[in-house]
């Protein structure tokens, strides 16, 4: 059986690619459109009101399908999520990208003056494309004038998961959320991960593959502990950082007390514990 989440598949319509290993009724090529919103949702279905499984940032690419009505289907290309996204928040203007936003938040601005209009906020790890340059800020292509300070070119990371991660500190849950205005649990390690130059698929179940085996009772920065349907980060040997629906936001709080509550709520014991 082939995962819906991340196989570009319908019974009627499906990828070219995926012809002669999936059935449907037809196939088709995609055609890629780059998220032109600061955040933008990908939905379980063609209806602003359906639920939100995933997130585009601003600048990353959707490989459109079908676009029909006020929705495209098609497939984020950074983590593979299958879904529907507003066509309204993207365009067919895709150019390579030579930054990404290396800070929680920044703006971007009509005109190379910080008192101008602002579009955004941009999140960590959205895509730009420079190609001017003002004083302290750039241009980049389809969102404004940005502070160069707050960008790092393509291919260069930070160093730290864990470190990102607190970036997010006191940033709201929100259920399939990826930006830095509101994120769930698997949202916050893969953006974190991804700041450090690592792939990371979106859910909880596919992170668990992730890295090798770690000993629960010799933890570290970085590693990730698993329960069913939920994933946090460990900050050293004791505390954890997660987004989670109890504090409603990204808390930090003793690995132990976060078993003892995540227990006591029904969800069971940590599932697994894996070292990147």
């Amino acid at each position: 059986m082939h995962d819906r989440r991340t196989t570009l598949a319908r019974r009627d319509l499906a990828s070219a690619d995926l012809e002669g290993r999936i059935a449907a009724r037809a196939y088709s090529t995609v055609a890629p459109a780059r998220a032109r919103a600061s955040a933008t949702s990908v939905r379980i279905a063609a209806d602003s009101s359906a639920e939100r499984v995933d997130q585009l940032l601003f600048g990353e690419v959707f490989d459109v399908l079908e676009a029909t009505g006020l929705f495209a289907w098609g497939q984020a290309r950074r983590d593979g999520y299958v879904g529907y996204v507003e066509r309204d928040a993207l365009t067919t203007g895709v150019s390579a990208p030579t930054h990404w936003v290396s800070v929680p938040r920044t703006f971007a601005f009509e005109s190379p003056n910080i008192k101008a209009t602002a579009f955004g906020p941009l999140s960590l790890n959205s895509l730009v494309s420079i190609d001017g340059e003002g004083g302290r800020l750039v241009h980049a292509r389809g969102a404004g004038w940005i502070a160069g300070s707050h960008l790092t070119p393509v291919g260069e990371t930070l160093p730290d998961p864990a470190g990102v991660a607190e970036m997010f500190l006191g940033a709201p849950y929100l259920w399939g959320g990826r930006d830095s205005l509101g994120l769930d649990c698997s949202g916050l390690v893969q953006q974190a991960l991804y700041a450090c130059g690592r792939g990371c698929p979106r859910d909880t179940d596919q992170q668990a593959s992730l890295g090798r085996d770690a000993d629960p009772e010799d933890l570290r920065r970085g590693d990730l502990v698993f329960w069913r349907a939920h994933v946090g980060m460990m900050l050293d040997a004791e505390r954890l950082i997660h987004a989670n629906a109890h504090h409603m936001s990204v808390a930090i709080e003793r690995l132990d007390d976060a078993a003892r509550r995540i227990s006591r709520a029904g969800s069971g014991e940590p599932t697994s514990y894996r070292r990147l």
